[in-house]
């Protein structure tokens, strides 16, 4: 029997209550991250949304609001591109205990030149992976406090085939856009895999479980009008595209899933159901470079080393 007919039904129309846990989901103002957010404060749980913005962290809290009444919400100042603030950010939750965290934040640069952070490092990669490398690892005293608490990272469905290149994570070499985050978003998928290792061999409780999106589109994304409106010609263009891709609101599912689903284990990875790129979540295999062990160990190595933190050692 496959692990996808083990696992119980689960309707993303009806969630589980979750009420008092804390939830914190970076990058939660926009995109697919509002769409987590909003559908995390439907169970009752305090949702903190972690951005640089707080002018559309408010806008976003307005919305989910507006559509779950009694939300309760919260926004931390959050710039995953800045290691030196993620500290800060992390102490600013003042909270004795958290429950999840959705690493869901991204940038995606459409042109060239090759940006770089303050550290000095190339701007995706810093953000999308580093960055939240750094944060597990300040969030793991909150985590280690929570019952069964979890670390959710999102991916994207180019980071499963991307090549991520060890010799040169900056992409300091031979520089375009789309490679660059698409090794930056396998990184992510990779340190998912490997926390969870880690976390099991010290004793942890905490799990790690990786998620992708998908293919999503703004043009097949519902309206949420303090966060961004869909117009008529962008819904009718973006028509025939739902046959294969879906909207923000969907792609924000399997995350959502690992979250709250109390059958989901550390380890696994969930995506949309057809063809990985839309529909329900489920299960999907671990294979390939993300299974590369030896890859991920040397991606975690090379991360400590960049950040001076590491989210697996404990105790906390």
């Amino acid at each position: 029997m496959s692990s996808e007919a083990q696992a119980p039904t689960w309707d993303s129309h009806r969630l589980p209550r979750a009420d008092g846990a804390n939830f914190l989901v970076t990058g939660g103002n926009a995109g697919i991250g509002y769409f987590v957010a909003e559908q995390l404060a439907g169970t009752g749980a305090t949702v903190i949304l972690g951005s640089r913005d707080t002018t559309k962290a408010a806008a976003a809290m307005s919305s989910i609001r507006s559509r779950v009444p009694g939300a309760h919400l919260r926004h931390v100042r959050l710039d995953l591109s800045d290691l030196s603030s993620i500290e800060s950010s992390a102490h600013a939750l003042e909270l004795d205990r958290l429950d999840a965290v959705v690493g869901n934040a991204g940038v995606l640069l459409d042109q060239p030149p090759r940006r770089e952070t303050k550290d000095g490092h190339e701007l995706m990669f810093a953000t999308n992976h580093l960055g939240h490398f750094a944060l597990a690892a300040w969030l793991m005293p909150l985590l280690a406090a929570a019952p069964a608490s979890r670390v959710i990272t999102t991916g994207s469905f180019l980071g499963k085939s991307a090549e991520l290149d060890l010799a040169d994570l900056q992409t300091t070499r031979e520089y375009q856009p789309k490679p660059t985050y698409a090794r930056s978003k396998q990184a992510q998928l990779l340190f998912g895999f490997e926390l969870d290792r880690r976390l099991r061999a010290i004793g942890a409780t905490t799990l790690s479980v990786v998620n992708h999106p998908g293919g999503a589109l703004d043009s097949l994304t519902p309206s949420r009008p303090a966060v961004r409106v869909r117009t008529a010609g962008q819904r009718l263009r973006g028509l025939p595209a739902g046959i294969l891709l879906q909207g923000k609101e969907t792609a924000a599912r399997p995350a959502v899933r690992a979250v709250l689903d109390p059958s989901v284990r550390g380890g696994q990875l969930w995506g949309p159901r057809v063809l990985g790129l839309r529909g329900k979540p489920r299960l999907e295999p671990v294979q390939g470079r993300l299974a590369d062990e030896a890859v991920a160990a040397a991606l975690w190595a090379a991360s400590v080393e960049l950040t001076g933190v590491d989210p697996g050692s404990g105790p906390w």
